[in-house]
């Protein structure tokens, strides 16, 4: 690519603008004021881009850019990086999914150790399976409550009403 200095930018914005004016003219004809406006709006913009000295840092940007996508797509290296990067990813994902799978296992064998009755000695130690208490006193079972005297279809009903003082 030339450099910004080897391009003559005051002609080509000027013709680009003229241009554009030409077009303008022809939206007013055809479709109005409102689409004449709006291409003139965009014609007016290559001058300004000039005139502020916009251009030059649009050329910058726009070079830098290439140059960046040029490197990436014909470096064997950059490609290197790539591929580590997406092996990264892979890892982080597969061992999220693993950890995952490894404490619903630890929760499932816990529900198992639970159900057998505990050895001699082994409930005052703590393990991984059955940690020490926190302090926190556990809450005693809900004991059901007891069947309502009536054997009706609506008993069950009623009781779910009147708890929630619908009745």
């Amino acid at each position: 690519m030339g450099n910004f200095e080897q391009i003559a930018w005051l002609p080509l914005c000027a013709g680009v603008t003229i241009a554009g004016l030409a077009l303008a003219f022809l939206a007013f004809r055809r479709r109005g004021a409102a689409a004449g406006m709006r291409v003139t709006a965009w014609a007016l913009l290559p001058v300004a881009a000039y005139l502020t000295g916009a251009l030059q840092a649009l050329w910058t940007i726009g070079t830098t850019v290439v140059g960046f996508v040029t490197s990436l797509v014909f470096n064997p290296a950059v490609w290197a990086g790539v591929a580590v990067a997406g092996l990264s990813v892979v890892l982080f994902v597969v061992s999220g999914v693993m950890r995952g799978r490894k404490l619903s296992l630890g929760r499932r064998k816990k529900s198992k150790d639970d159900a057998a009755p505990p050895a001699q000695g082994a409930a005052a130690r703590p393990t991984a399976a059955r940690p020490a208490a926190a302090g926190k006193p556990q809450k005693p079972a809900v004991a059901p409550k007891p069947a309502a005297k009536s054997d009706d279809d609506f008993s069950d009903i009623e009781e779910l009403l009147k708890r929630r003082g619908i009745s």
